[in-house]
């Protein structure tokens, strides 16, 4: 199983607004590219800035063969749509993860 992992620095402006939208748009467009098989959605709670807060998507997927499809076939259009939306005041990170 391998964990395709975003984090995002949102600030407190747009908080409420990240949250929905990435709840009613973004994380189901992800999601119907087909290639994942779960996601979950978490706010971290250890967040040291008083000006932002923390969120983490994480979408697993079987293989990295997986992974690999959706980077090429949609990724970059995904990845512009929350930069157009929110500019610097939600600022994203990857990591993968691979289950052992």
């Amino acid at each position: 199983m391998i964990l395709y992992n975003i984090t995002y620095t949102v600030a407190h402006s747009v908080e409420e607004d990240f949250v929905s939208w990435m709840k009613d748009t973004h994380i189901p467009e992800v999601f119907a590219c087909g290639l994942f098989t779960s996601h979950k959605f978490y706010r971290l709670l250890n967040s040291a800035d008083d000006e932002s807060t923390n969120y983490s998507i994480q979408f697993f997927a079987e293989s990295t063969a997986k992974l690999m499809e959706y980077e090429k076939l949609y990724a970059q259009e995904l990845r512009i749509k929350p930069q157009i939306r929110f500019g610097e005041k939600a600022l994203a990170f990857r990591t993968l993860l691979q289950e052992v």
